[in-house]
């Protein structure tokens, strides 16, 4: 072909077709991306902005190949015309600017590219890659749900089809030796349509099912944007080393190999069989094995299929599994156990073993294939955890769950009715069965709906059996009872499960534990239950201090609590007695004998006693005192009446003049007057004057 200015001018127009549709995937990537924050879409949408740098380098190389195949047009016509004797003073490059400027591109501007393209397809990508790496290292992380997954798997299989097919027509022009540097570009649309593809397919698959492949397609995108950027930086120090002749077109470094196998298989072959050849120094593809292998090619595909197709007859059930025989969907047989087993080949037989699955929100997460594992069901309150303890007054992380139960065992309607008073409780039932049977699971409804259909059963159990229960057992002593009587129901109950078109009945479950695991009253009565228990403590409180009193008291009192308690019991029995009307011997005795307790004390009675005794002794001896002095005075007074009349006279006179001031007059003194100076000495002391110490 011919390389005219038509030429490069058709390279020029692909090389902005692919520009266009390359910007405008990559920009749609960005913006679905950023508005549903989805890490790889956005991971992917940087590789493919990169390709949208190579699709310009092409675009301004190409352009500028189309002005110098025009210029050594217009120098080709002033040649034949005479024209260059008249430029005696300009030289040959002076007259060719177009040739110099594409010669400067081919040198500097694309491997200056190279380096820019695969520099930030590499740092891009190990950038991305350590951020997703440190987020999910984080405890709390938690890999986001695709919230558009039909969108996603739309716009993935779209990029797919229009980057395919822009790579393939950029391939087949590539071939062509004008046009070898649209190879760059086909291989960044096959990249393109590489990655859109396996977007689709991880949208898909976590919009049926499993969701693995979503969560690793940030590790996915980053590692391929990596290994992309690493090729091309590779190329680049390669190619420096790589002879060229003269004329040659430089093939630019930003050409991914890896993409090309993707843009264009069959050359990409090609060249791997003409490598083989010229290492092996033969052609290999001649000999005779080469062409028999290539006339039974067919034929040995064929029986290659029907092998594996006979193989799908053998399966193999794990030690952890149970599984069932479904033909065409039906069950058939028995249970399959752990080994190897023959069924009909596929699509006649199939194997099913049980899904474990998590569901957060609406979305299924399979976990593993297994009927030993526990399985677990939450039937009440559901705990979201938390470091804040788990109060009664406080705000519990999770989805509260309310049951009615009888408020007082006792209680009964207004008017002899059948009506009670109930309470609400809010109560944790977890709980945990084991498969059984796994046919009887299966016919029970589709994985994603029997563990909702389990916990409807078990809810309702749960309010029926909550409803004849009371207050005080569900809070305090009756849990144990309340779990093994829920157990016992909620295996009748799925026992007694009927699925449509089952000719068994039961779930093919079994029950292994049920139990409350944590109850509590609505928040806002919260407050009225800790002030009942608040008076029961009040009430005990008391009758502690005052059973601490009566001891101290009785201590004070006996010194012995066990003493004064028989004093008390021996008081009780003398009452007692009197009320009978019993003996005066009779309760003399009781007396004594209570006389006979008290004088045993040690507290404050025998401390009151001794005191009595003592002021007996005390009045006693002073009236016998006084006895034996009245005895003297009357001997005395019988022997000399005179004397004693006088000393008693003069002894009372003594004692009446006690501290009186007394003045004896003689008889001679006819009148006897008295002055007495009443004024007060200390009146005409200077009230100012300093004191004097007394």
């Amino acid at each position: 072909m011919k390389a005219d200015y038509h030429t490069y001018r058709t390279a020029t127009t692909m090389a902005i077709w692919g520009l266009v549709v390359q910007f405008a995937v990559a920009v749609a990537l960005a913006v679905f991306g950023v508005l549903y924050s989805d890490h790889a879409v956005l991971t992917t949408s940087f590789a493919v902005g990169a390709g949208v740098l190579v699709w310009l380098v092409l675009v301004i190389v190409f352009d500028q190949h189309r002005r110098e195949r025009i210029e050594a047009m217009e120098a080709e016509a002033l040649a034949q015309t005479g024209g260059e004797s008249a430029s005696v003073f300009r030289t040959q490059d002076e007259l060719r600017p177009a040739a110099r400027r594409l010669a400067g591109l081919h040198k500097y501007f694309v491997p200056g590219m190279s380096l820019v393209v695969g520099g930030a397809m590499f740092g891009l990508g190990l950038w991305r890659l350590l951020a997703y790496r440190d987020l999910s290292a984080r405890t709390d992380f938690a890999p986001a749900v695709s919230k558009a997954p039909v969108m996603g798997w739309v716009i993935g299989l779209l990029i797919a089809v229009f980057g395919f097919i822009i790579a393939r027509f950029a391939a087949g022009m590539g071939k062509q030796t004008a046009w070898n540097n649209l190879k760059a570009g086909a291989s960044h649309a096959a990249g393109m349509s590489l990655m859109g593809l396996v977007l689709g397919v991880a949208f898909m698959v976590s919009y049926v099912g499993p969701d693995g492949l979503y969560f690793a397609m940030p590790y996915v995108a980053a590692i391929f944007s990596i290994i992309i950027g690493v090729e091309i930086l590779l190329n680049f120090l390669l190619g420096m080393y790589r002879p060229r002749r003269a004329g040659e077109i430089p093939a630019a470094a930003f050409n991914s190999r890896l993409l090309g196998f993707v843009a264009a298989p069959d050359t990409v072959a090609k060249s791997i069989s003409e490598a083989i050849n010229y290492q092996l120094g033969f052609d290999i593809t001649g000999n005779w094995f080469y062409q028999l292998v290539n006339k039974a090619l067919v034929p040995l595909v064929i029986v290659g299929l029907l092998i594996v197709w006979f193989l799908s007859g053998l399966t193999v059930v794990q030690p952890h599994q149970r599984a069932v025989v479904l033909r065409f969907g039906k069950p058939v047989g028995q249970e399959l156990g752990p080994g190897l087993h023959f069924k009909w080949p596929w699509p006649i037989d199939s194997v099913y073993v049980p899904e474990l699955y998590r569901k957060d929100k609406d979305r299924l997460t399979l976990l593993d294939r297994t009927v030993t594992g526990l399985r677990r069901l939450e039937l009440g309150t559901t705990y979201a955890g938390g470091d804040e303890p788990i109060l009664w007054t406080n705000d519990h992380p999770g989805t509260e769950t309310y049951q009615y139960v009888r408020a007082n065992p006792n209680a009964t309607g207004v008017g002899g009715s059948d009506l009670v008073d109930l309470a609400i409780v809010s109560a944790e039932l977890p709980l945990q069965y084991i498969v059984t049977d796994v046919k009887k699971f299966d016919m029970m409804g589709p994985p994603e709906l029997r563990d909702d259909l389990l916990r409807t059963i078990g809810q309702r159990t749960v309010t029926r059996y909550f409803q004849r229960t009371y207050l005080d057992q569900v809070l305090g002593y009756g849990r144990t009872q309340i779990s093994a009587d829920l157990r016992e129901e909620l295996q009748k109950a799925f026992d007694e499960l009927s699925p449509p078109g089952a000719t068994e009945r039961g779930a093919g479950v079994r029950v292994v534990s049920i139990g409350i695991s944590g109850v509590h009253p609505p928040k806002d009565t919260a407050a009225s239950f800790e002030s009942r228990v608040m008076a029961d403590s009040r009430r005990i409180a008391n009758l502690q201090a005052a059973q601490a009193d009566s001891i101290a008291t009785l201590t004070q009192a006996v010194g012995n609590v066990a003493l004064a308690n028989e004093i008390v019991a021996a008081i009780d029995q003398l009452s007692a007695i009197k009320t009978q009307n019993a003996a005066p011997a009779a309760i003399a005795e009781q007396e004594a004998k209570i006389a006979s307790l008290i004088g045993k004390a040690d507290g404050n009675a025998a401390s009151l006693l001794a005191d009595a005794k003592a002021r007996r002794w005390q009045t006693h001896n002073a009236a016998a005192g006084r006895a034996a002095r009245y005895e003297g005075q009357l001997a005395t007074f019988n022997a000399a009446p005179s004397v004693f009349v006088a000393r008693a006279y003069f002894s009372a006179l003594t004692d009446l003049f006690e501290d009186s001031r007394i003045i004896i007059a003689g008889r001679g003194m006819g009148d006897t007057r008295f002055t007495i100076d009443l004024n007060d000495k200390d009146l005409g002391t200077e009230l100012f004057a300093p004191q004097q110490d007394q």
